[in-house]
């Protein structure tokens, strides 16, 4: 186990869920969390990237976006503090990133190395669950928007780039 970071704790205290989080659940996520800096326009992550991290944004704002041929680069979604982004890097399945993030304005991230993280919740199967079924509604929201998203982009497949 590494040494604590005092900033990393002071962060995910902020997070309303992880207040609801046993004490040795709230320890074991700590014991693997990082604060990452990065600067307006700075990316992330890349679509098709492997997997590295899981994250939280604590500062800022991020854009998650999609290549779509004929359209370029269309933006998904617009992550905003204390919500998760990159869940894909923790599925079982997905090794490749299935978007694009990068920072709207200088940004604060939580990462959780994806294969800590995995670990963590097959050791602990009542730590598992709590994540997964957080997990799982980052992924059903997420899915709405980008739903409604690809009806946009095909009720108006003319219209070029919007970035």
């Amino acid at each position: 186990m590494s040494k604590e970071d005092p900033a990393v704790r002071a962060r995910l205290a902020e997070i309303p869920w992880f207040m609801e989080l046993e004490q040795s659940h709230f320890d074991r996520l700590l014991s693997i969390a990082s604060l990452r800096q990065v600067e307006a326009g700075e990316r992330i992550f890349s679509e098709s990237d492997e997997q590295d991290n899981l994250y939280i944004l604590a500062r800022g704002r991020v854009a998650i976006e999609l290549h779509v041929p004929s359209r370029g680069r269309v933006r998904l979604a617009t992550v905003e503090p204390l919500e998760v982004f990159g869940w894909s890097s923790v599925t079982p399945v997905v090794r490749l990133r299935t978007a694009s993030a990068s920072a709207v304005l200088p940004s604060e991230l939580i990462a959780f190395p994806a294969d800590r993280l995995r670990a963590a919740c097959d050791a602990d199967p009542t730590l598992g669950y709590v994540v997964m079924r957080r997990l799982a509604n980052v992924i059903a929201a997420r899915l709405m928007v980008t739903r409604l998203q690809l009806l946009d982009i095909f009720a108006h497949p003319s219209e070029g780039p919007t970035s």
